[in-house]
């Protein structure tokens, strides 16, 4: 067995052979190297042969976790839990978050029944006060998720310190490991028998060398494994990081959210001073015609600007085809252009996966005529963390997955090939994919797992995807009632 050059770490090994006096007994034989007497080399030999059996992962105090590992992102300060373990912690905050959930729904409930009773000065009130305080719980449930979040990547980071300790171990002990299979390599076989007195002790001490070479093999498969699992930790902790960043957007917009509701109900309270007919004046001033609604702007990134009554159109032929509410393709739509702060300015080049996507994302532009490096073909940004960035056009599909609805896409609009940056294509494309998910159904929970999905793929169970759904859910509703308020004036 020889080693080469670079085979190793830079551990560098003379290729030339050593030549050896058959005539004189070396003073320190090789062999010796496992020895009873040589405490070293069978330190070296337990280390080795003990390297794929070692645990992946041990658990530790949490306190210990917090204190060893330090993190980017610093946890939410919330009152402090009674409990001691993890896992007790972690079940007092599910505890925590699934009241919050029932109450937030509660309170959802009683504004649909404010709104069903019709509009007066009472329910103008009740609807407002309601809603100021699911958004209160809302903003604690979040804080309460990124409390959950910023201990999941402490736990996460020291799981990838953990598993990065364990792979400088294993090479430190390998490369040992290998200096003594080298030095046995470069041997003499009639050197070696001369360096036993006894036949035993030689035959002995090949099978120490069988049993290094067997675990060096061994070791080298492990390493490999612990790769893989410290690429995949690392993953996961940009996907936690990306979860905590979005959470912190959410409640800020919360928090103005509220803000902007109590002004408001003093509006109302102010405006009215407590009487209906007054309240009755206000609600005429502020209602907005049909007109008004068909010519609001309904802003695309990477689509550009149409009018409401326009992306209405495009969402209705979508709803045809697919069974999805045009009101929840157009709150997709809408939710995907005010989070895309990184939409549509990164070139190919350095925001897309480089196997999976730029070869589809090349062919697409090439059927279209469009040039890759131009400013229509401009995509979404990479995250920070070097998550791949990707995204096409309104519908924010990376290419592999437009690839994948191309011919659906093309039968909805007749566009041969599909445009991702056009707003029918995108629109189209929308409605399909909610539809893979389930939205057709058009039963809340189905719509909310579509758009979770929609926003997060596989993983759409994390609490910013949720959060996302919930707010393209509401947008959905508040969507509904423009679209019944130009179809109905359009019908008489």
């Amino acid at each position: 067995m020889r080693i080469s050059k670079k085979s190793l770490d830079g551990v560098v090994c003379d290729e030339r052979p050593r030549r050896i006096n058959l005539f004189v007994v070396p003073t320190r034989p090789l062999f010796n190297y496992f020895s009873i007497t040589n405490p070293l080399r069978i330190s070296v030999l337990i280390i080795v042969a003990g390297i794929i059996t070692l645990p992946l992962f041990t658990p530790h105090n949490e306190r210990d976790v917090l204190a060893q590992t330090t993190s980017s992102t610093q946890p939410i300060q919330l009152a402090q839990t009674t409990t001691d373990t993890p896992q007790e912690q972690r079940r007092e905050l599910e505890g925590q978050l699934a009241d919050l959930e029932r109450q937030i729904e509660e309170h959802q409930k009683t504004i649909e029944q404010y709104q069903k009773q019709g509009k007066n000065l009472k329910n103008e009130i009740g609807g407002l006060t309601t809603k100021i305080d699911k958004l209160n719980l809302q903003i604690k449930s979040v804080t309460l998720n990124l409390k959950k979040v910023n201990e999941t990547i402490n736990e996460t980071q020291r799981q990838i310190n953990h598993t990065e300790n364990k792979i400088d171990i294993r090479k430190e002990a390998l490369a040992e490991a290998l200096k003594v299979l080298y030095e046995n390599d470069r041997a003499n076989l009639l050197a070696v028998l001369m360096a036993n007195s006894r036949l035993s002790d030689f035959f002995g001490n090949m099978n120490n060398i069988t049993l290094v070479q067997e675990n060096v093999r061994g070791a080298l498969i492990e390493i490999s494994k612990l790769r893989q699992d410290l690429l995949e930790q690392k993953d996961q902790l940009s996907l936690q990081k990306e979860d905590a960043e979005n959470l912190k957007a959410i409640q800020e917009a919360q928090k103005r959210t509220v803000q902007s509701t109590q002004a408001e109900k003093q509006k109302v309270l102010q405006i009215t001073k407590g009487k209906e007919s007054e309240y009755k004046k206000l609600l005429v001033q502020t209602q907005a015609t049909a007109a008004q609604i068909r010519s609001r702007i309904f802003e695309l990134f990477g689509g550009g600007e149409l009018t409401f009554e326009r992306a209405y159109d495009y969402a209705h032929i979508a709803e045809n085809a697919t069974g999805v509410r045009a009101a929840m393709i157009l709150a997709i739509l809408h939710r995907e252009s005010l989070l895309g702060k990184n939409t549509g300015r990164c070139s190919y080049k350095t925001a897309m996966h480089p196997t999976r996507d730029i070869p589809i994302f090349l062919d697409i532009l090439q059927k279209l005529g469009i040039d890759p490096e131009s400013t229509v073909a401009k995509v979404s940004c990479p995250n920070k963390d070097g998550r791949y960035g990707g995204a096409m056009g309104p519908a924010q599909f990376i290419p592999s997955t437009w690839k994948m609805f191309s011919a659906s896409i093309a039968a909805v609009t007749g566009s041969n090939p599909p445009n991702p940056w056009a707003s029918k294509d995108a629109f189209a494309a929308t409605g399909l994919y909610l539809k893979k998910f389930g939205a057709d159904t058009k039963n809340k929970s189905d719509e909310k797992r579509a758009a979770a999905s929609y926003y997060c793929g596989t993983s759409w169970q994390r609490s910013s995807c949720l959060y996302y759904a919930n707010a393209v859910l509401e947008t959905a509703n508040q969507f509904e009632n423009d679209i019944k308020t130009i179809t109905t004036t359009a019908s008489s």
